[in-house]
């Protein structure tokens, strides 16, 4: 039976209550002192919580070609600096509205034309997104700054929702 203050594996857990931080190793890193850490590596474990991200999920995006961590013996996965980027890059282009696929297709792109093809449409796409957003933004100003009781009755408000759905005014 485990005592408290033991991890599964029988250790003392020495973590340091709402730091994250272990007892031993680097003051205000959360990481231990090893020759690991020298090399940079991180585990699973460690990236997901570096990202905020679930571990399935850096499994999932290993299993769709987006990631390749080394293995360490065991077969237990070992991020690099490369890979904390990559996974930086995957969850930027993600807010950027790209699908895992089109990540994987930019990512493999054989040159940097067929790359450029996937950041273009991209961009097309967010453009007209933004367009969008802003004559939503607009429209829910023009409530704001409404004085009528009613909306539907105000000439302004009406206006700009004709423009916004292209009705006439």
């Amino acid at each position: 039976m485990k005592s408290t203050g033991e991890t599964g594996t029988g250790e003392p857990n020495s973590r340091r209550p709402g730091t994250g931080e272990t007892g031993a190793g680097r003051p205000g890193t959360g990481r231990p002192a090893t020759g690991e850490l020298d090399s940079g590596e991180m585990g699973i474990g460690e990236v997901a919580g570096r990202f905020g991200l679930a571990t399935h999920v850096l499994r999932h995006w290993e299993a769709v070609g987006l990631l390749a961590p080394a293995r360490a013996a065991g077969g237990r996965r070992r991020y690099t600096g490369d890979d904390l980027y990559r996974v930086a890059m995957i969850l930027r282009a993600k807010e950027a509205g790209f699908a895992l696929d089109e990540i994987r297709e930019m990512i493999a792109a054989p040159g940097e034309a067929a790359r450029r093809a996937v950041l273009s449409r991209r961009r097309a796409e967010l453009v007209e997104r933004i367009a969008r957003v802003r004559a939503s933004l607009e429209l829910i100003d023009c409530a704001l700054e409404c004085g009528h009781d009613d909306l539907a009755t105000c000439p302004h408000f009406r206006d700009a929702v004709a423009r916004r759905v292209a009705l006439p005014a």
